[in-house]
């Protein structure tokens, strides 16, 4: 019969296994799902988004063509968004009307929204539609999380992509550019 200590070193070191196993899958499933893609060709810029709510993608498009892909975590709340707070994402039409480097958030871009069909139906319901839709990162302490971060809707009602991803996203989508969030 083993001793009491023999035992718990035992399962201490079937615990260490363990953790490490674990620790090692993550990395695995973190490279698996990272975002690999050809490279743009230079100058290349993005002319429309596209984001679609039930596939948990963002799509953007050039002349009509595929330039890239994204998962995305939404807002936390499923539906349109009805007023601030709500924690969902709108859907409709939109731009982005301004790019912001210094956010919490690594980057974003503002869409446009409330837009006029937003304000009439907050209006028609007596709420505030609120205004802070963005297209972002995450926030520094969280970026370790790669593409994991968007397997959970954890936004306010907004679009978020991983640091790395949303480099890009801002290199290739000037401000102006169309957007349509889809169910």
């Amino acid at each position: 019969m083993k001793s009491p200590c023999m035992q718990s070193n035992a399962v201490l070191h079937a615990r260490r296994i363990l953790s490490s196993l674990l620790a090692l899958m993550c990395l695995l499933a973190v490279t698996a799902c990272s975002h690999h893609t050809q490279p743009l060709p230079a100058g290349e810029q993005a002319d429309h988004i596209v984001i679609l709510k039930s596939q948990h993608q963002m799509v953007l498009m050039t002349q009509g063509k595929l330039l890239r892909t994204y998962r995305v975590a939404l807002g936390r709340a499923s539906g349109n968004k009805e007023r601030r707070g709500d924690h969902k994402t709108p859907l409709g039409h939109y731009v982005i009307d301004q790019k912001n480097a210094q956010s919490r958030f690594h980057l974003a871009l503002h869409v446009s929204y409330p837009n006029a069909a937003d304000q009439q139906h907050a209006r028609e319901a007596g709420v505030d539609p609120g205004d802070a839709i963005l297209i972002h990162g995450v926030r520094k302490q969280f970026a370790w999380l790669g593409s994991l971060q968007h397997d959970i809707d954890w936004t306010d009602g907004c679009i978020a992509v991983t640091n790395d991803e949303m480099d890009e996203v801002w290199k290739l989508v000037p401000t102006g550019t169309p957007v349509d969030i889809e169910p």
